[in-house]
């Protein structure tokens, strides 16, 4: 039996259908779940990730089968995957990261992938740019991401590109927009309050009221 097989059946074992059918509810009822909260999942491929990160080598077609199953449960294995290998993944990897960031989207999902390529942006400046590209792409979960992904740097932020990737983001009215910017700089705020407050007042004119108040916060 295959990787993704032998997990699906342990998922199955142990699902939890009335805990699903509140998971899915929580989700707007846009995706399956065997009904396992975090803990629970992670205990389920918990070795298995042990053993992948000591073969050393990213299991593309195991993911790429995850990400295609119905139940939820397997596309937060397949970011849980990522970040615990994320050692093993460099800048040519990312277009196939980007095609889990295209499918079955919703924040569960984004609010995660951001860590994923985030982490390889502190190993390789190629990101850079590459973030200033998708903090303009049409499809706001790509800006989402772009916006989101320094989320956690503290002291080793780039904050011309922050800024760069915020403005780029004013005048939307999407509300996952508009809450990731303010999630960045807040995130911020509490390394370097004085940046915040600072991009705060000179961009006050041309931030949506919700990204004032989130990067407001804690400052």
């Amino acid at each position: 039996m295959n990787k993704y097989l032998e997990i699906k059946k342990i998922f199955e074992s142990r699902e939890d259908k009335e805990n699903a059918i509140a998971m899915s509810k929580y989700m707007r009822n846009m995706f399956d779940f065997y009904g396992l909260p975090t803990p629970k999942r992670k205990e389920v491929y918990k070795d298995f990730i042990k053993a992948e990160k000591k073969a050393k080598e990213i299991d593309w077609e195991f993911l790429d089968k995850c990400y295609e199953d119905n139940h939820r449960e397997f596309q937060y294995l397949v970011y849980d995957y990522l970040i615990a290998m994320n050692n093993f993944l460099n800048y040519d990897d990312i277009p196939k990261i980007k095609k889990y960031i295209k499918t079955k989207q919703w924040w569960d999902t984004i609010d995660f992938l951001d860590k994923v390529i985030g982490k390889i942006g502190l190993r390789d400046n190629r990101v850079d740019n590459l973030m200033l590209e998708w903090s303009k792409d049409e499809d706001l979960w790509v800006r989402r991401i772009a916006i989101d992904h320094q989320l956690c740097r503290k002291e080793k932020t780039n904050t011309e590109l922050l800024e760069r990737i915020i403005v780029n983001n004013f005048g939307s009215d999407e509300f996952f927009i508009n809450k990731a910017i303010g999630w960045a700089l807040r995130d911020y705020s509490k390394t370097n309050p004085e940046w915040v407050k600072d991009f705060v007042n000179k961009y006050n004119t041309k931030m949506d009221s919700l990204s004032i108040k989130e990067a407001s916060k804690y400052i």
